[in-house]
């Protein structure tokens, strides 16, 4: 290789990797709503993949058929949400009070859930396969469990481990 074919090559890499910054920029950064008042919102059937939710007021928020794959929900309120039918897969809805919502038919395939209050939700239809809950939860979980999921087809009580 003669000096002419190294620089040649030098710079073919160089502009490779001063290129790389400028396609990573092509995503968007996740939407957040963290630590937002939210009570009442309609995200019904929106696209919130990897959404940040996190300390957030969503009492009354309807979210029913939104795409919430990878969202954040941390010790949010969502008190008589609509989540039917949503799906929450790789979800992180930890230390959350679901009070009074709906999650009938909703998938929450490998969500983390600990710590979540389940108090007075629908939850039947449900996909929780994989889902992290604690030994409580479940127990709670499967004394009102039924029915099966329209899109995975996995009965709600079977996701859970019920007996």
């Amino acid at each position: 290789m003669n000096l002419r074919q190294l620089a040649a090559f030098l710079l073919a890499i160089i502009l490779l990797i001063w290129a790389l910054p400028a396609q990573a920029s092509d995503y968007p950064p996740p939407l957040s709503f963290s630590n937002a008042e939210l009570k009442g919102r309609d995200f019904s059937g929106q696209t919130l993949e990897v959404a940040e939710f996190s300390n957030a007021n969503m009492e009354l928020a309807n979210f029913e058929g939104a795409d919430l794959r990878g969202a954040i929900f941390s010790a949010s309120v969502m008190t008589n949400v609509n989540l039917h039918g949503a799906d929450l897969t790789h979800a992180m809805v930890d230390q959350v009070k679901l009070i009074g919502s709906d999650l009938s038919d909703a998938v929450l395939v490998e969500s983390i859930l600990l710590r979540t209050i389940f108090d007075d939700v629908n939850i039947t239809g449900a996909d929780f396969s994989d889902a992290i809950l604690n030994r409580a939860q479940i127990k709670e979980l499967c004394a009102k469990a039924s029915g099966v999921n329209s899109k995975t087809g996995v009965a709600t009580r079977d996701s859970l481990g019920c007996r």
